[in-house]
């Protein structure tokens, strides 16, 4: 869900915002701060570096297993809290203001908000919990940084944007991988387990992978929307070359969400058809897509594939 964590923010705050008729370039940016945002509680599986500095193999299979099972002890903890998050969102702001206005007192006040988050963490999670804070705390301080420079939005919608970014992340996870903390630092659970689209394993990863694509398509087509490119145009036929993929339901091992690897790497490969040029024989002529082009025939090969798998799934 990396990809699908900013894509449904930008989803969400671009998408109300040209419904509220603000023009494409501002709603563009709102969108996309909220994105950067949305993405920003990852930053916990840096540690999953560790283990694959440690792992004593070569296999690719194993060392993406040993990748999972180290950042999985912080991964959806301190960084993915709903109580975290206004504290963070304000911060932000802060941030913004301060640099706007060229006053330190916001700026201090914002740095002391995200110090007090480490320290809680550093009491509840350890050095270890300290650290992964620490780090998001130095991401979020980027992103706002970034936000200050590069776009015209104040404080108040970059603690919007902000806010509907890290409150919206935990709840993209609740279908892959264990729950999140959503109320880190309180011990009070929600979601003891994470929620099934299907009792049957491999349906329910099928099911989750659809709902990541449907997710990245919104943003997408949010994202052409805003930019006045047009659909028919970003999509080549060659997207149908995907249906290929369902042969490969006798070539792997079923996929489940304790055994993606062989099926999200082999599935993903087939988007490099958006990449490849158009040749015309008669006019002797080689042309290569256009960025968006190529993402977008390549989404849709993946989307072809994805669905030609499940049907031949379910047949066999």
């Amino acid at each position: 869900m990396f990809v699908g964590h900013a894509l449904l923010a930008f989803a969400l705050v671009a998408g109300a915002a040209a419904a509220r008729g603000t023009d494409s370039t501002r709603a563009f940016a709102l969108g996309a701060v909220a994105a950067a945002f949305a993405a920003a509680p990852d930053v916990d599986m840096a540690y999953a570096l560790v283990g694959v500095v440690g792992a004593q193999t070569t296999d690719a299979l194993a060392v993406a297993s040993q990748f999972w099972q180290t950042g999985n002890l912080v991964h959806r903890a301190m960084t993915h809290s709903v109580v975290v998050a206004p504290v963070v969102a304000v911060a932000a702001g802060l941030w913004v203001r301060g640099r706007r206005l060229g006053r330190w007192r916001e700026m201090v006040a914002a740095a002391g908000l995200l110090a007090s988050v480490v320290a809680v963490s550093g009491v509840v999670s350890s050095g270890l919990g300290a650290t992964i804070m620490l780090l998001f705390a130095i991401v979020v301080v980027a992103v706002a940084e970034a936000t200050e420079r590069w776009t015209d939005l104040g404080p108040t919608a970059t603690f919007s944007t902000a806010l509907v970014g890290l409150v919206s992340h935990p709840f993209g996870d609740l279908f892959t991988g264990s729950p999140p903390v959503m109320f880190y630092p309180f011990e009070f659970t929600v979601f003891p387990d994470r929620l099934a689209l299907s009792g049957e394993s491999t349906l329910n990863l099928l099911g989750a992978f659809g709902l990541e694509l449907l997710t990245i398509w919104v943003g997408l087509l949010v994202a052409l929307y805003l930019s006045g490119y047009s659909f028919r145009d970003a999509i080549d036929g060659r997207a149908a070359l995907g249906a290929a993929y369902a042969v490969s339901v006798l070539l792997i091992p079923a996929p489940t969400l304790e055994l993606s690897y062989p099926f999200v790497f082999s599935i993903l490969a087939v988007g490099m058809v958006g990449v490849a040029p158009r040749v015309e024989i008669r006019r002797r002529r080689v042309e290569l897509p256009d960025r968006v082009a190529a993402l977008c025939t390549g989404l849709a090969a993946v989307s072809v594939a994805g669905f030609a798998y499940t049907v031949a799934y379910l047949v066999a």
